[in-house]
């Protein structure tokens, strides 16, 4: 009997008790009950249960922490048809996952696993990096530089030198590895309106919506202009078009941009490619950026060039070949310099440099509702902003709208 309980712990009890505290923090989120107390003692509680664990309990951990991260992802297929594969996607980063802390188990030393885990900090699999380990202190008391990292998986590693009350000692490190309170930079001198929108994605791209989209978009932008803001930004292909096939529209919101800037996401086809694109009208004036990091899997298939096309051609049926900028593109407006990032772009580190102190993000996060993914994406948006003492302006479709610092 005792056998068995020791089984049923370490493959049922334990890997659900590290996945959910090594996930609680965004669930937190999601539901308005953060608490920095609780997110440090499970942050700190999840990682000691990777570092110490037993070899089985790992790859099972793993995969429901893939699971409680990730199971939002296969809910854009049935926009392409293929709603019968959103299980299936789940499945599959349940399996990567497992296989991403399973490997963990390569041995039972606590700091030659610290190590490893450390290591996977700078693993993305499939180039998909929301998987960030240090995120889960990124609301609590322990900070979430690498090197606080290191020192927090140092400290409890070390834990394994000890017996009883004693193992306590090398956790006074800790200490070191608090976060001192965060100093959000200054907000720029110009009223800023974030248009939040709540289309349905199975309505966003039929065209029979397209009058009263594009409609509603220009009401808002003639509100934001009576309010006296000094840029108005609507979400990510907020005008479902190729905005440079309507001069019509362009020239409508040329004229508009004289009164108030505005920027706002759309799609741009040049030479027979085409571009998930910001456009900034400003003072008659346009600006066409491009997206220069695409979604793994949405945006372009992360895989061999032989398997990429068949997967492009018969699954997307076409719809993941857009085309990527080559560097970020920056604006100023009213003297103030912004950089563009468009949805998934805004959660990579490329974009956040020490010249980026103001982004404007937008983002279509109808693909994945209901979900997580709005709260994850903004607590890695959180992550980055913070690392690099920026401020974002982010207008979402489908929830995320705000200013994150």
């Amino acid at each position: 009997m005792k056998i068995e309980s020791k089984i049923t712990f370490e493959l049922l009890t334990l890997p659900l008790l590290i996945a959910i505290s090594f996930s609680a923090f965004i669930y937190w989120e999601y539901f308005h009950l953060t608490s920095k107390a609780l997110n440090t003692l499970l942050g700190l509680g999840a990682l000691y249960g990777l570092l110490h664990a037993p070899k089985r309990t790992l790859p099972i951990a793993g995969f429901w922490i893939g699971l409680l991260w990730c199971y939002w992802i296969g809910f854009s297929f049935q926009y392409y048809g293929l709603g019968w594969a959103e299980k299936l996607v789940a499945l599959g980063f349940g399996i990567v996952y497992a296989l991403y802390y399973g490997s963990l188990g390569l041995t039972t030393n606590p700091w030659l696993r610290a190590l490893l885990l450390f290591g996977l900090t700078y693993v993305w699999p499939m180039d998909f990096n929301w998987m960030q380990p240090e995120l889960i202190f990124i609301e609590s008391y322990i900070g979430f530089e690498k090197w606080q990292f290191a020192l927090v998986l140092l400290s409890l590693a070390s834990t394994a030198m000890f017996v009883k009350y004693k193992k306590a000692i090398p956790l006074l490190a800790l200490f070191l590895a608090i976060q001192p309170s965060y100093v959000p930079p200054v907000q720029p001198d110009l009223r800023v309106k974030l248009i939040t929108t709540n289309i349905s994605q199975d309505l966003k791209w039929q065209e029979s919506m397209l009058g009263e989209i594009v409609n509603e978009n220009l009401r808002q932008i003639d509100l934001a202009i009576s309010q006296g803001y000094d840029l108005v930004v609507l979400p990510e292909s907020a005008f479902v078009l190729y905005m440079n096939h309507y001069p019509s529209l362009e020239e409508q919101l040329q004229q508009k941009s004289r009164s108030i800037a505005i920027l706002t996401g759309t799609l741009h086809e040049e030479k027979g490619r085409h571009y998930n694109v910001s456009y900034l009208f400003n003072q008659g004036e346009i600006t066409v950026a491009k997206k220069m990091i695409l979604v793994p899997f949405g945006e372009y298939i992360p895989l061999p060039s032989f398997l990429r096309e068949w997967v492009n051609r018969e699954v997307f049926a076409g719809g993941s070949d857009f085309v990527t900028a080559k560097k970020p593109t920056d604006f100023i407006i009213k003297g103030v310099k912004f950089r563009n990032a468009i949805c998934y772009e805004a959660t990579r580190a490329e974009l956040y440099t020490p010249d980026a102190r103001y982004l404007i993000a937008i983002s279509n996060n109808g693909w994945f509702k209901p979900s997580i993914e709005p709260i994850l994406q903004n607590l890695l948006i959180r992550f980055y902003a913070r690392k690099n003492g920026s401020m974002v302006f982010h207008a979402a479709n489908g929830g995320g709208s705000g200013m994150i610092y």
